[in-house]
């Protein structure tokens, strides 16, 4: 249903909207599109739930603009999604970059159309490393992310789902059939958006908007994710939520939607309720 809506600026974002009962939207990570969700998608569907995904502009079928890859377009996008299918109710889950359109659009928007949110892998409240951030990631990990992906966006993409997964960590680790998948999806992208999307989730500071979650929200984290470290992101958004509720996935890496999904569903169902 409702196969494009329109943002702000024109910008067509491509959505699929299917199932019924309360709404859940999955928002999705960098570099990939709303079907990374393919887990979760069937087991929400098979719940019982409206499942709602989109793809963030500059990725997958969305449109790709030349600008507006920052968190304060996105959550506009995010608005124009829940406006456009009036949902009510909502769920909210946001893996990695994802988690900063719901910080920003709590921010800007409020809570009215939300129940609820989960951050999930999150890079919330803040990545960057800096003396009142020690835990953070240091600038030149994202400066050498986009000389790489400059250099070579194909080599990059297939060695960071490697490092996405775990490949090496896990003790099992996902197929080479996923990998490729991942590949694919991660290829629909705009290089501009790419390189982009590295500064805003790499940069942008949510603490202040922390404040603005003001319904009950879950933080899912693994504690080997080595592309989101658990202690600026999940631990240190847990701390700063009020009533929020921390689950850390032991030994998992930052793609846990694939390296543990059917605890990531159940975890997920749970809460919605």
């Amino acid at each position: 249903m409702m196969a494009f809506v329109e943002a702000k600026d024109g910008t067509k974002l491509h959505v699929k909207d299917g199932g019924h009962g309360r709404p859940v939207v999955l928002i999705h990570g960098w570099p990939l599109t709303g079907d990374m969700f393919e887990y979760q998608g069937l087991a929400l569907l098979e719940a019982g739930y409206r499942v709602v995904t989109y793809d963030r502009r500059g990725f997958g079928q969305s449109g790709h603009p030349a600008s507006g890859y920052d968190y304060d377009t996105f959550a506009d996008d995010l608005a124009a999604v829940l406006d456009a299918l009036d949902l009510q109710g909502a769920t909210l889950v946001g893996f990695s970059m994802g988690g900063g359109e719901i910080a920003r659009y709590l921010t800007r928007h409020g809570a009215g159309r939300i129940a609820k949110v989960a951050l999930v892998a999150s890079v919330v409240p803040y990545l960057l490393k800096g003396a009142d951030n020690p835990d953070g990631v240091d600038q030149s990990v994202f400066d050498d992310m986009k000389a790489q992906i400059r250099k070579d966006r194909f080599a990059f993409l297939q060695s960071f789902a490697k490092q996405f997964y775990g490949v090496g960590l896990v003790s099992s680790p996902v197929s080479s059939a996923l990998l490729d998948w991942t590949f694919v999806l991660a290829l629909m992208a705009s290089p501009k958006a790419t390189i982009d999307c590295v500064d805003a989730f790499g940069k942008t500071d949510f603490r202040q908007d922390l404040r603005s979650f003001t319904v009950p929200t879950l933080v899912i984290h693994g504690t080997s994710d080595k592309t989101v470290p658990i202690t600026p992101s999940g631990r240190a958004a847990a701390q700063g939520i009020a009533g929020a509720k921390l689950i850390e996935y032991d030994g998992e890496p930052h793609g846990l939607f694939a390296t543990a999904p059917d605890r990531l569903n159940r975890d997920l169902i749970d809460f919605i309720g």
